[in-house]
């Protein structure tokens, strides 16, 4: 299918142009988790028009997954989630290049991996992930954007260590005080993460193309039992361990 045609209605918007759709073909994002929030993220964005999509997720396809994560069906059950999502998105659209990394990574890896990508998404499921994801955002300067849902709750946030200065993820939430709870214990209704990883994806196509108002320091809040979304303004921590200025020297 001819690219013009295809990227036709975001061509057409204003401040989009082709220069935009050119900046978002020429960029890559990378995808931590590959749950009910990276499979919308990345079908979303594979089919926007990312150039590249790197997709992190060790897990395989369970059929409790397949309420939250419709990118999957019955066949593709025992399969890692990484090879299955990436043989529909290929499918989808041809010129997205996909790659696939299906091991947790450490340290040294996340960096490297976050390093090379123009836009992080933190579509995890746990807090030590998270922390370590932004810690590599923060490291190499990377824009990262990070969603999270459980019950009927659910927050979306944008962090951008390339905009100094400004809070990170650990400005939002003490290391030693989290709980650490998952949806498998309390549950998740299936649309609200559909909305919450569209959204991340749509936050990282703003920052590649640099169109409409930054989410920067602040954090979303949505409560899908009302469908009331609320607005936090987030300080940036001065003695956060990770982006404080005694930190960055």
């Amino acid at each position: 299918m001819s690219g013009s045609i295809r990227y036709s209605r975001q061509v057409t918007l204003p401040g989009w142009g082709k220069a935009g759709q050119d900046r978002l073909g020429a960029s890559s994002v990378l995808i931590i988790g590959m749950g009910g929030l990276g499979v919308p993220a990345a079908t979303y964005l594979a089919a926007a028009g990312a150039g590249s999509l790197v997709i992190n997720d060790f897990d395989t396809v369970d059929a409790s997954n397949l309420a939250r994560q419709p990118i999957f069906d019955d066949a593709d059950i025992g399969k890692l989630k990484v090879t299955a999502a990436a043989e529909r998105l290929r499918r989808q659209n041809p010129d997205c290049r996909l790659t696939t990394m299906d091991r947790r990574l450490d340290a040294a890896q996340l960096n490297d991996a976050v390093a090379a990508s123009d836009v992080t998404l933190d579509c995890s499921d746990n807090f030590p992930t998270r922390f370590a994801v932004n810690a590599a955002c923060v490291q190499t300067a990377t824009p990262l954007v990070s969603g999270a849902a459980i019950r009927f709750e659910a927050q979306l946030a944008v962090f951008r260590a390339d905009l100094a200065p400004g809070p990170c993820y650990r400005c939002l939430y003490d290391e030693s005080g989290v709980e650490l709870e998952d949806c498998q214990g309390q549950g998740v209704i299936s649309p609200m993460v559909g909305l919450i990883g569209s959204a991340m994806a749509l936050e990282a196509v703003r920052i590649i193309v640099g169109i409409g108002k930054p989410l920067h320091s602040r954090v979303l809040v949505y409560d899908a039992a009302t469908s009331e979304w609320r607005a936090i303004r987030l300080p940036r921590d001065p003695a956060c361990p990770i982006c404080s200025d005694s930190k960055q020297k």
